[in-house]
């Protein structure tokens, strides 16, 4: 159909800009409020799903003539914080300013819940209707503070409501070249998060009188030292393998697209390089209570971040090798204790929905290349694809102009914009994706 979302979705992503979801609070019923009244307008049935009043999840539904698969277009509307003293323009202002949507979350990302909504809010006034199946537009809160009253809550209490086939959602999309190839990552998956804390014991002392005393802190030093030199144990997944055929590298072996990234730009490399394995990234040190007493106990904090098919095991072995066996010679060097253990979730990376994308892809950016990636951290993908087993659910919003590099700092950070070029192609696709996947009802 000959339906341009881009004006729509331009108007619909500075109203929800001006709209103050910072989670927490979140206080995000004003926004789904008008997000719903949007859509409903449109066509959609509209249901506001909410575990806290003031922070209801929204569904919008569009029914098909015959039965066929759920489409779902995910988003969420909660954000960060963002601190307009170190902010160049307003972040709550919706400001249009050199071809850029200024404000929090213009990339994270009611950019492309406006995108979604904006994209199938036009078909439906222009008389669409998918011709199997349904399409769904699912806006959820408070997925910065991990979902327990958004994605979470509503797959569990509200299944039904949200079951879906097809899931479009966060996670990939932004243009990036590797030696003049032009490519679009496809979110496949997001790593696992199996946190520790390595412990390491001592004899405690008057700090007057270090030799009288065995300072844990200082046994723990050489480990610290150890994962500085070494972040990274590389494990194969399947989504891994995928992106290094894709790059058209043998498998098994990252070192050589990682050598070809870094030749292209160090920050690619550092991007791409947590997607072979599991990672460790200390970030909490903690000891002694007192200035004056030599510590008897050492405590590291440890996130690590493990590829699908990654497990407990997994990390024990890394761990073992990066800081040598936790029994030495003159007994125990230190102890490992697992505080979180959330195993990686994932999606074919061949299907129907990748193949619609990939078409749309050719036809719009012609000689790009849609590769599968990764996502280093979680989205509220995990929950649909935890509920759903059979759903497939990819994370993409496409960029073109505002390549990875670009994109990528301005996420959780200040300045944060998009172009409103990449805003019209990212509804462009949305539009495209339900006439391809849902086809249109005879009318």
């Amino acid at each position: 159909m000959s339906v341009d979302p881009s004006a729509a979705a331009q108007r619909l992503l500075a109203e929800l800009l001006r709209f103050k979801t910072v989670n927490p609070p979140g206080a995000e019923r004003p926004a789904q409020e008008h997000l719903a009244a949007y859509l409903r307008d449109a066509g959609f049935e509209c249901s506001l799903l909410a575990a806290e009043p003031e922070r209801p999840n929204l569904v919008a539904r569009l029914r098909g003539e015959l039965p066929g698969p759920t489409l779902c277009y995910l988003g969420h509307v909660d954000t960060v914080l963002a601190d307009p003293r170190e902010w160049r323009h307003d972040p709550f202002g919706g400001e249009l300013i050199d071809g850029f949507l200024w404000g929090r979350g213009a990339i994270d990302m009611k950019s492309q819940v406006a995108a979604e909504a904006a994209a199938a809010a036009e078909l439906a006034r222009a008389g669409w209707r998918p011709r199997r199946g349904e399409l769904l537009i699912v806006s959820v809160v408070d997925e910065e503070t991990g979902g327990e009253l958004g994605a979470q809550w509503i797959t569990r209490e509200h299944a039904e409501e949200v079951r879906c086939d097809m899931l479009i959602n966060e996670g990939a999309g932004e243009l990036f070249e590797v030696e003049g190839a032009r490519c679009y990552g496809l979110c496949c998956a997001e790593k696992g998060v199996f946190r520790f804390t390595l412990t390491t014991s001592g004899v405690a002392a008057h700090a007057s009188l270090p030799a009288l005393g065995e300072n844990a802190l200082l046994k723990m030093a050489p480990l610290l030292a150890r994962f500085a030199e070494r972040s990274i144990s590389y494990l194969p997944s399947p989504q891994s393998e995928a992106l290094l055929a894709a790059l058209g590298e043998k498998a098994g072996d990252p070192a050589p697209l990682l050598a070809r990234l870094r030749a292209a730009d160090e920050r690619l490399a550092a991007i791409f390089e947590p997607l072979f394995g599991i990672t460790f990234a200390p970030t909490r040190i903690t000891a002694s209570e007192k200035i004056n007493v030599i510590p008897s106990r050492a405590e590291l904090k440890v996130d690590c971040r493990v590829p699908p098919g990654g497990g407990a095991s997994d990390v024990e072995a890394a761990v073992a090798q990066i800081l040598g066996p936790a029994q030495g010679p003159e007994g125990e060097r230190y102890r490992l204790q697992f505080t979180e253990q959330m195993p990686a979730n994932a999606s074919p990376v061949q299907s129907e929905l990748a193949d619609a994308i990939a078409g749309w892809l050719a036809r719009a950016d012609p000689g790009a290349r849609l590769v599968p990636v990764m996502l280093a951290g979680f989205s509220d993908s995990r929950h649909f694809r935890a509920a759903f087993p059979d759903c497939v659910a990819y994370g993409f919003f496409p960029q073109r102009h505002q390549t990875l590099l670009e994109a990528a700092p301005l996420v959780h950070g200040a300045d944060e914009r998009i172009d409103v070029r990449d805003l019209a192609f990212a509804a462009e696709l949305y539009r495209d994706l339900a006439l391809a996947v849902l086809g249109s009802a005879s009318r």
